[in-house]
């Protein structure tokens, strides 16, 4: 097939394009500086998660403000990331509710070496689910990288029932899901079933999902401490319970003040103090307030040393 051909409907992609949406991927936020994005911290950050060898890194998620983006700013960002990535598979998320706008904007991604789009459900309009259904078919026949669903409910007002989400699993350009739809009952479901890598996306749920047989977890809090999520993967994959239970203990006073503030603004206040990124958000996110700021500052100096 040429490079600059799209897919046909027909297309199948092969075992290992599941297989890559394993382990921890970060949904990397987007450093600003004066207002402008900061290429400079941003590079430093994607080399940071690659040495510290998370599984996948993910642009212009809902962590990385990508609302408060404009089209080419969302451009540069990815094309920043992958310039940096070093063989660090990279996805790149996919919004709206306008069917053609998002279908121009996935052909535009198709000149990137994605790993995948991760795609949510129109936001605001609520369709019915064979709306929805229509919607994630329609992107994933015209994208040339695998498609992962991005089930998040609170954030598109659409909540993709499980018949819905397992008709998905039955099109040859969708291979993966970001679980973030509150049912462990329908995550033990597409779990059993088999055809979508499944990687929990609420980070409280990221054990949870690794011990019922989940591929991974897209979790935003790790991102402070990448090393201890990246072993606490690993631990469960070898089946080391009492470790994989011990490190997620150790990071879940974290986890719940990352999200004490909306996201991702206590993040980008950590982040600003390890790694010297402004912490500036786009609006209308804004800052944690000082109480927040601290206790999270507490929280991480608490966490174990890399080597225990």
């Amino acid at each position: 097939m040429p490079a600059t051909e799209l897919p046909s409907r027909a297309r199948l992609h092969d075992a290992r394009d599941a297989a890559v949406f394993r382990g921890i991927w970060v949904p990397l936020i987007t450093p600003f500086k004066h207002g402008d994005v900061d290429f400079p911290a941003l590079r430093g950050l994607v080399r940071h998660y690659r040495d510290a060898g998370v599984h996948g890194l993910v642009a212009c998620g809902s962590t990385g403000e990508a609302a408060a983006l404009d089209a080419g700013e969302q451009m540069a960002v990815l094309d920043a990331i992958l310039d940096e990535a070093g063989g660090v598979p990279v996805a790149m998320g996919l919004a709206g509710n306008n069917l053609r706008n998002t279908l121009a904007r996935t052909a535009a991604l198709g000149a990137r070496p994605l790993a995948g789009l991760l795609v949510s459900a129109p936001g605001y309009v609520r369709p019915a689910q064979d709306g929805l259904r229509q919607w994630f078919e329609a992107v994933a026949d015209a994208a040339r990288a695998p498609v992962v669903l991005y089930d998040i409910p609170y954030r598109t007002g659409a909540t993709l029932d499980l018949s819905t989400l397992l008709a998905l699993a039955a099109h040859p350009n969708i291979v993966a899901i970001k679980d973030c739809g509150g049912s462990l009952d329908k995550t033990i479901a597409l779990i059993a079933d088999g055809r979508l890598a499944v990687l929990a996306g609420e980070d409280m749920q990221a054990l949870t999902t690794l011990c019922l047989g989940g591929a991974g977890a897209i979790v935003a809090s790790a991102h402070i401490r990448p090393d201890l999520y990246v072993a606490m993967f690993q631990a469960a994959q070898d089946g080391d319970c009492r470790r994989a239970r011990q490190l997620f203990h150790a990071l879940a006073p974290v986890i719940r003040l990352v999200y004490a503030h909306p996201n991702p603004g206590p993040l980008k206040a950590a982040l600003a103090a390890l790694h010297g990124c402004e912490g500036t958000l786009r609006p209308p996110m804004t800052p944690p307030d000082e109480t927040v700021r601290r206790a999270l500052a507490a929280a991480i100096r608490r966490l174990p040393s890399p080597d225990k």
